[in-house]
């Protein structure tokens, strides 16, 4: 058995490519984020938790720059988002996909034409290239050909998930930011899309910053998890030291009767 103290020492030693460091964000006097510190490291999979309103996804946003940040500094790839150019930016945007909540696929597109919607900003292909390579990532995660054909509003909540998931791996990212990934999905669904991002994570490399509350999620998928609470990181650990805190918040998470189900 794995002594877990040695797990810990190998996964410090990996690359570090997302770095937030001393992240304030406010929402007029209100601050969410109020000096929040965390890393990503390359190939892990890493879950953040916290209260609702505590700022999982604000944070996933401000990484993204879809969110202005009041102070602060984040590094990705080992470049400060606040002093490269604009063409620099690209570059490192198109090294991460990203999973919106609830897919945010556009209504009026297809399946097909959804997951292009990345490759026809960055990329100069041929239509017929980009339908090969929009077929290709549809497998990837799991839909059949005949779901390119079809709108999000004939999809089921699995499939405009993988459909989403699809668009995210489109330019072959790094990073995938998945936003509660598994919200609104059955259990064996959300199983089953746990049990994909780790075959993905496994055979692509991908480093995963996974915005969720799902325990299922959190107990089988996830190497790490943060849990965000008064705007910084309260605990930062395996599932093990999310077990083994004090902290009255994870200790009434972690071990509530619904927790204990899927231990």
């Amino acid at each position: 058995m794995t002594d877990p103290s040695t797990s810990q020492q190998r996964d410090s030693l990996r690359e570090v490519i997302i770095s937030v460091r001393n992240l304030v964000v406010a929402f007029g006097p209100k601050r969410v984020m109020d000096g929040l510190t965390i890393d990503l490291r390359r190939g892990e999979i890493m879950g953040f938790i916290g209260q609702s309103g505590s700022g999982k996804s604000v944070l996933m946003r401000s990484i993204l720059g879809l969110i202005k940040k009041s102070a602060g500094q984040i590094t990705a790839f080992g470049s400060d988002l606040d002093k490269i150019t604009p063409a620099d930016r690209r570059l490192i945007e198109r090294r991460w996909g990203v999973l919106f909540q609830q897919g945010a696929l556009f209504s009026s597109l297809t399946v097909l034409q959804n997951v292009q919607v990345p490759m026809r900003e960055y990329w100069h292909l041929s239509p017929r290239l980009m339908d090969e390579l929009a077929y290709a990532k549809l497998a990837l995660v799991g839909l059949k050909p005949d779901a390119a054909s079809k709108y999000p509003s004939e999809l089921s909540g699995g499939m405009i998930k993988r459909a989403a998931l699809a668009r995210a791996l489109a330019l072959d990212p790094e990073i995938v930011f998945l936003d509660e990934p598994t919200s609104g999905l059955d259990p064996i669904g959300a199983g089953e899309f746990d049990e994909l991002i780790a075959t993905l994570r496994n055979t692509l490399g991908l480093s995963v910053f996974m915005v969720t509350h799902d325990l299922g999620s959190l107990f089988t998928v996830c190497d790490r998890i943060a849990a965000l609470g008064n705007g910084r990181i309260i605990a930062d650990g395996n599932i093990d030291a999310m077990l083994k805190s004090d902290q009255p918040w994870l200790r009434s998470y972690f071990h509530s009767k619904r927790a204990g189900s899927i231990r």
